[in-house]
């Protein structure tokens, strides 16, 4: 027998209004994601276009949800909130397979466009080679001063060798520095060792980074395309001063990089100023006071220091 009460009505105001927000709220995270570059430090590699899009479709989606999570606890205050004094709790609303289904599929299609997206960010960039094994320090350079890229670069391949708390960088032709310099829209390869602990190689404004693991030689390329001069740092706690591992990254024309290793090499080898050398040298002079600290590694000989006058612009 079929029945006679009518059907509620839709609720086309309700409907309208949530389109409303959709459209306002897509508007909102698409104009964040075009912000999200001038967030972050300048880009400086051709590897800094394709991880600022990965971010910033992260951003927008993450900025879409935030505003409709917002939005639906807003209507929920103004609008559905109990009485003063109704300590009663809400109807039992339950086996709404049309809702479980849409929650369901539609964090599942985000999570596959977020992980897709990336992993197509990680084949165009390609910056990590191989891995080889090694036995202590020494193995670990000789190792890194015959190994052969499987595919070569412009420049390198640049042994990057890491210590608490300095860097040191060993060129093809010998020569060695306490700061690195590449030539811009060139790639690079790197032989990236550690003569201690876990450190990480990390270049804000190229946004790459690179743990560097103890026993292994690890292969690395990245492509400089913006001259300046940019920032390094130890992105792993490896010990009292990793704060101050850091050094100079040197981006220049081809010209004036062939330049710079000629005078380089005429240089006789001498200590370079090392920030973690001179904080341990006034803690011995103030008492060696307060928690046990490694002392750093003697600073790197090199042809070219770290100069602490520098500037840089991320």
């Amino acid at each position: 027998m079929t029945s006679l009460t009518p059907k509620p009505a839709r609720p086309v105001g309700a409907i309208a209004l949530i389109a409303l927000a959709v459209v306002v709220n897509l508007a909102i995270s698409l104009w964040v994601r075009a912000q999200v570059p001038h967030w972050l430090p300048v880009q400086a590699s051709s590897a800094a276009p394709h991880v600022d899009g990965l971010f910033a479709l992260e951003t927008a989606i993450g900025m879409f949800l935030f505003l409709g999570c917002l939005e639906a606890i807003l209507w929920t205050v103004l609008f559905n909130r109990a009485d003063k004094y109704d300590l009663e709790n809400g109807a039992p609303i339950e086996g709404n397979w049309n809702l479980e289904i849409v929650w369901t599929i539609i964090p599942f299609l985000i999570v596959m466009a977020i992980a897709w997206h990336t992993m197509g960010v990680n084949d165009t960039l390609a910056t990590l080679g191989g891995k080889e094994r090694v036995s202590g320090d020494q193995q670990a350079l000789q190792v890194a001063g015959r190994a052969a890229s499987d595919r070569p670069a412009a420049i390198g391949p640049i042994q990057v060798i890491a210590r608490q708390w300095s860097w040191e960088f060993v060129y093809p032709d010998g020569v060695r520095s306490a700061e690195l310099h590449l030539p811009v829209d060139q790639p690079a390869q790197f032989e990236l060792v550690s003569l201690d602990v876990l450190h990480g190689f990390y270049i804000p404004a190229f946004r790459l980074k690179q743990d560097i693991i103890p026993g292994s030689v690890i292969r690395y390329r990245l492509t400089p395309t913006r001259i300046g001069s940019y920032r390094l740092r130890d992105s792993m706690f490896s010990g009292g001063y990793f704060a101050s591992n850091q050094t100079n990254v040197v981006v220049q024309s081809e010209a004036d990089f062939n330049s710079w290793l000629r005078q380089a090499a005429g240089l006789p080898l001498r200590a370079s100023w090392n920030p973690a050398h001179e904080l341990y040298q006034r803690r011995l002079n103030q008492g060696d006071r307060g928690w046990a600290v490694v002392p750093p590694a003697p600073p790197p000989q090199v042809n070219v220091g770290l100069n602490p006058q520098t500037s840089h612009e991320a």
